[in-house]
């Protein structure tokens, strides 16, 4: 019946981060940022889903914080980031310009992780100066650009009309999530989770998701209710990798295949058999892996090799 906003031990217990800071985004929103690793390690930027927090990412974070910086906030309104009466894709935009502007050096490049409403907040953000400086490449997990409430099968039903207004309103309740009981972990793994996942993922995902504020929740389902982002995708123009659960039932396998046939540079697309809408909690050696791949490759201090600045290299 705890309480409690995230595990207290364990591989899903948040560690301590090196650094603590607030940004500010356009319109004030106040954004809270961790920083882990060595301040001149390569870089990396890790954006949650919808009623997570920077908890969700624990397993990335002290997987990577070794060799790497890992930068992790709260989105508006999640975790340790106040609530703000502004939903949209634009603020999500907003958020992520001003964290990676707050926490990277002029020209510097990092990759960046968005899980399930992260991953849309980089779609929304792709066009952004920001993200063009510094974004040498991109992993979504778990994630969509459009049409969420029709596609998913959270509800055994049949698709179409009824089974879409059923599960606008299952998603979009007001209602109070209450305690992490037994049968509060069922449901969250029978709605988010592969059949597969053991006791002390579910019990992590659990405790961050009844976290989140019922207000919150209901306020950022309208948006992913409304969520058009395909011109979003086409300009993500960096090479990004796609990981996705066969058994996701908030963004089915069907999302994934359609963002890796419209980015412009999909390096890959990897579909984990059995596995949920959790992908980090699920698999989070296979998508620490993909995170540090994606750097070696990509950012060239992880390499050895000197950085070259944007104007050069445009």
């Amino acid at each position: 019946m705890s309480r409690l906003l995230h595990v207290a031990d364990g591989p899903y217990a948040p560690p301590v981060p090196a650094r603590e800071l607030t940004v500010t985004a356009a319109d004030g929103a106040r954004i809270h940022v961790e920083v882990h690793g060595p301040e001149n390690a390569p870089a990396v930027v890790l954006a949650h889903g919808w009623c997570c927090s920077i908890a969700f990412w624990a397993a990335q974070i002290r997987a990577l914080a070794a060799d790497h910086r890992v930068i992790a906030y709260d989105q508006r309104g999640h975790g340790r980031s106040p609530a703000n009466p502004v939903y949209g894709t634009e603020p999500l935009a907003d958020d992520l310009e001003a964290v990676l502007e707050a926490t990277l050096a002029p020209g510097e490049r990092a990759v960046i992780a968005g899980h399930s409403m992260g991953g849309m907040t980089l779609m929304a953000a792709a066009a952004r100066p920001a993200v063009r400086e510094h974004a040498a490449a991109v992993l979504l997990c778990s994630t969509g650009s459009a049409r969420l409430v029709a596609s998913a099968t959270v509800l055994p039903m049949r698709a179409g009309r009824a089974r879409t207004w059923l599960t606008r309103r299952v998603l979009g309740s007001r209602a109070p999530l209450g305690p992490v009981t037994p049968l509060a972990r069922r449901i969250l793994k029978y709605a988010t989770m592969g059949p597969a996942s053991v006791p002390h993922m579910v019990d992590a995902c659990a405790r961050i998701v009844h976290a989140c504020p019922s207000r919150v929740r209901h306020g950022w389902s309208q948006v992913l209710d409304l969520l058009d982002l395909e011109h979003g995708v086409r300009e993500l123009r960096m090479p990004v990798e796609i990981v996705v659960g066969t058994a996701d039932r908030l963004t089915p396998p069907v999302h994934a295949r359609e963002l890796a046939a419209a980015l412009p540079d999909c390096v890959g697309l990897t579909e984990l058999p059995g596995l949920g809408h959790m992908t980090p909690v699920e698999a989070p050696e296979l998508v620490s892996g993909k995170i540090r791949a994606l750097a070696a490759t990509y950012i060239p201090s992880a390499r050895g090799e000197r950085a070259v600045p944007v104007e050069e290299s445009a």
